[in-house]
């Protein structure tokens, strides 16, 4: 198997990572919006049960992301669960955490074709 578990991981962090950065993204454009609640992506705990169960493989390749409402943030008297200064935060984690991810996979592709003597 030329792509490994971690390989597919990464590959599917990347993924999430960007979904979350879609949802952080309309979280902040919503910031001002009366009755907006907040959502988020939890990919970081989707993977992890993927891979800690009895076929971590088979459980990355079926991992699926989506954004949900986050019950834990606070509304404001306008309804509206968005703190842009916290989201921005995130913003900023989430977008260093995917290119490390990128890093890392890149970085494994690299040592695979280096020793596979392909340039």
């Amino acid at each position: 198997m030329l792509f490994d578990t971690t390989q597919l991981a990464l590959e599917r962090a990347i993924g999430g990572a960007a979904q979350r950065h879609t949802a952080l993204a309309n979280n902040l454009a919503n910031v001002n919006t009366p009755g907006y609640q907040r959502v988020d992506v939890d990919f970081h705990g989707t993977l992890a049960a993927a891979m800690a169960g009895g076929d971590p493989r088979a459980a990355v390749e079926r991992t699926a992301f989506s954004a949900e409402r986050d019950a834990t943030a606070i509304s404001r008297a306008d309804g509206n669960g968005v703190d842009a200064d916290a989201e921005a935060a995130k913003l900023a984690a989430n977008a260093l955490e995917q290119q490390a991810a990128v890093s890392v996979a890149h970085t494994r592709i690299q040592i695979l074709r280096s020793a596979m003597g392909v340039q």
